[in-house]
């Protein structure tokens, strides 16, 4: 006998179906006043480690997110994708860039039952002047909203390359 209630499949179906198009939709915007020329895709390593992407959408501000594994609990498939502002000139280098930035999104982790997350993530990104490439560190607090509410904290270290 199974525990679960019979409209349970169908939302998990529909809900999936619409995080993968608003995941597919991020991906496809674009901008002609992005920080670095392109798309952003690599890797980030931590809670959750996995790939990482990033796409411009004007000077000061991007869409990040990541598809990975977390290790919370019995281990489970994450996405991820926040809203990011930038804050370009509070932190000086002699090369490159070190922008401090914060963000907001959400998150679902497919574990025995769905999650959903609100994130706010704090980090550093050191942009080079002369390659396609950037590196970043972030810690995040998470306000996980279902199947119960509590917190969580996210940190990850990560880098990726921009064609």
């Amino acid at each position: 006998m199974n525990s679960q209630p019979e409209n349970t499949i169908p939302f998990k179906s529909n809900l999936i179906k619409l995080t993968l198009i608003l995941f597919v939709t991020i991906l496809l915007k674009s901008n002609a006043f992005a920080q670095k020329p392109g798309f952003g895709l690599g890797v980030m390593v931590g809670e959750p480690t996995g790939l990482s992407f990033k796409k411009w959408t004007g000077g000061t501000s991007a869409i990040g997110g990541g598809v990975a594994w977390s290790f919370y609990g019995e281990g489970s498939l994450h996405i991820h994708v926040d809203y990011l502002k930038h804050f370009m000139n509070t932190v000086s280098v002699t090369k490159g860039q070190l922008p401090l930035y914060i963000g907001l999104g959400g998150k679902i982790n497919f574990a025995s039952e769905i999650q959903l997350g609100v994130r706010v993530p704090f980090g550093a990104n050191y942009i080079f002047d002369d390659a396609p490439f950037d590196v970043f560190v972030e810690i995040v607090p998470i306000l996980n909203l279902a199947p119960a509410t509590d917190f969580d904290l996210g940190a990850a270290l990560g880098g990726r390359f921009y064609f």
